[in-house]
């Protein structure tokens, strides 16, 4: 389990789960589920288009990554956040819809951007998801301060300055680098799971945005870990134990964090009775 092409599993799992934890903490916060969900699921027709015209498939799930970024940001300042999303995703499904039906030959390789290939990667793609992923993480570290106050006192930030489309656009671009950086090793479905799960169950636990953010990457590392064991014991999809362990950990969250309620509403009713 811990040699041979393994080892380039456990890395790269390292480092998607410490991105989609950073990342998707701004994802919960902000409400931008469907925006995650849509850019990886979307971007695969960047990869059907380049495999149709022999261009390597990161360039393609980077362009329609980023165009796809562009295209939410600008529609989302003009009407709906949720409709520009929704036409976007459906715009790139379009196309690659349009791109496999030329040819049904990257049926394997679009199933694998959906899926991933964690138990299957390649001492070659260690460096390029390492160093977007650092792009990633230094990324939302310098923006840290101004995309909190955007995120959750948006008047307030505009009073001090803080342009709210701008950080809407900025943070968009890095959601679109995390999934080219994932993408071809992780796939769509498994970044997702991480940049929700594991977040929101951190959100429920404490309301502190450094802890949260911790203990947020702490979860999601441990469910990408637990999920490979388990696949690699039991054979089935990795994608399964990461959405079940995600799930798992979002309603323990929930669970601690209606049982402190009742602890503090017991608490002060407790109080109020011995006045």
């Amino acid at each position: 389990m811990f040699s041979g092409f393994m080892v380039n599993t456990w890395t790269v799992a390292t480092i998607v789960a410490v991105v989609a934890g950073v990342v998707g903490f701004f994802v919960v916060l902000r409400g931008s589920a469907f925006v995650a969900d849509a850019l990886p699921t979307g971007a695969f027709a960047g990869a059907a288009g380049a495999s149709l015209i022999g261009v390597n498939t990161l360039v393609g799930l980077g362009v329609f990554s980023l165009a796809g970024a562009l295209g939410i940001g600008w529609l989302g300042r003009r009407g709906r956040h949720d409709v520009a999303t929704a036409l976007t995703l459906v715009l790139m499904l379009g196309l690659g819809a349009l791109f496999l039906s030329f040819s049904v030959e990257y049926a394997p390789e679009i199933y694998s951007l959906l899926f991933g290939e964690v138990l299957g990667i390649s001492v070659n793609e260690v460096a390029p998801v390492a160093a977007l992923g650092a792009v990633c993480v230094v990324a939302i570290m310098v923006m840290f301060r101004p995309l909190m106050l955007a995120s959750v006192m948006p008047e307030l930030g505009e009073a001090r300055g803080v342009r709210s489309y701008r950080i809407e656009m900025y943070f968009l671009v890095v959601i679109a680098l995390a999934t080219s950086m994932a993408l071809p090793v992780v796939g769509a479905l498994l970044i997702f799971s991480l940049m929700i799960g594991p977040p929101a169950a951190a959100r429920s636990v404490t309301d502190d945005p450094y802890l949260a953010m911790a203990l947020s990457v702490v979860i999601a590392m441990g469910t990408v870990w637990a999920a490979i064991a388990a696949s690699y014991a039991s054979n089935w999809p990795v994608g399964f134990f990461v959405g079940m362990i995600g799930a798992f950990c979002y309603g323990a969250g929930r669970g601690w964090a209606a049982w402190r309620r009742t602890r503090v509403g017991h608490g002060a009713t407790s109080t109020a009775l011995a006045r």
